[in-house]
């Protein structure tokens, strides 16, 4: 674990904020798709710890800013969002395995459900680091047209965007998939990669829609985590080996990020 300070919490839409934290200098430099444990004292006493993909990353001489995109989700989550620049927390991390790019694809399609945008927003804003030159687009899926705004706020600046809602308020009005789907007619499915990321019914859905077609994609799970090293198995999900027998791998630790085809649904 490494000490370190609130210097922001921002309120991002109704039960989101985005959370800045100062760490050492030191702090070990993220890659896109990776994530971060925190807890905060109350009181003294540490609480639960609670995964969060990074959402932004920089660093200068005298320390390390690391930036979170969350979502009230529960107890924990809600004493985060009340917490004021100053207040002292504890991150282990970056954690995981994180997407990677290849260099011979000419697009790269990121979809995203919900907060799932976190690690796809950070790809975006550290775009210039990765040697792809493919012509990058957006899809994003989210509750309402409110959610999904304050979400994309600035990434049209760097890529399409596409958006969907549950209720219809801005853009397509259902799910995120279904506007993908009709985005894949005109991709070469050899030269395009999808990286995904969001909660379980977009990628079993997205997984139904890519059943036959010969496309790469890699999903960050979202996935309840108690240690985040691999350690207590809370985490485990179903996924397919090489010789095609079922077992079991770790979100934290042999994840986040998966080949789509690796899981197993049934």
């Amino acid at each position: 674990m490494t000490n370190g300070r609130i210097t922001g919490n921002v309120p991002a839409a109704p039960g989101h904020f985005i959370l800045s934290i100062a760490l050492p200098a030191t702090f070990q430099e993220p890659s896109f798709g990776q994530f971060v444990m925190v807890r905060n004292l109350l009181n003294g006493k540490a609480m639960l710890s609670r995964p969060f993909s990074v959402y932004g990353f920089h660093r200068d001489a005298h320390q390390s800013a690391l930036e979170l995109l969350c979502r009230v989700a529960g107890r924990e989550t809600k004493l985060l969002s009340g917490l004021k620049a100053g207040a002292g927390v504890e991150v282990l991390g970056p954690l995981g395995n994180g997407f990677t790019i290849r260099k011979d694809v000419d697009r790269i399609i990121l979809a995203a459900g919900g907060v799932g945008v976190a690690p796809l927003s950070f790809f975006l804003k550290e775009r210039a680091k990765y040697p792809s030159k493919a012509a990058v687009s957006l899809f994003l899926g989210a509750k309402n047209g409110e959610i999904a705004s304050a979400l994309v706020k600035g990434l049209s600046d760097t890529c399409a965007v596409h958006i969907a809602t549950d209720d219809g308020s801005l853009g397509f009005h259902g799910p995120v998939t279904e506007i993908l789907a009709a985005e894949l007619y005109s991709c070469d499915f050899e030269r395009t990669r999808i990286l995904a990321c969001g909660p379980t019914p977009m990628t079993r859905a997205l997984a139904r829609l890519l059943a036959d077609k010969p496309i790469d994609c890699q999903v960050s799970l979202e996935e309840r985590m108690a240690c985040g090293v691999g350690a207590c198995l809370g985490c485990v999900v179903p996924v397919r080996n090489s010789h095609g027998d079922a077992m079991y791998k770790r979100v934290c630790k042999d994840g986040p990020v998966f080949d789509l085809r690796e899981l197993l649904w049934d």
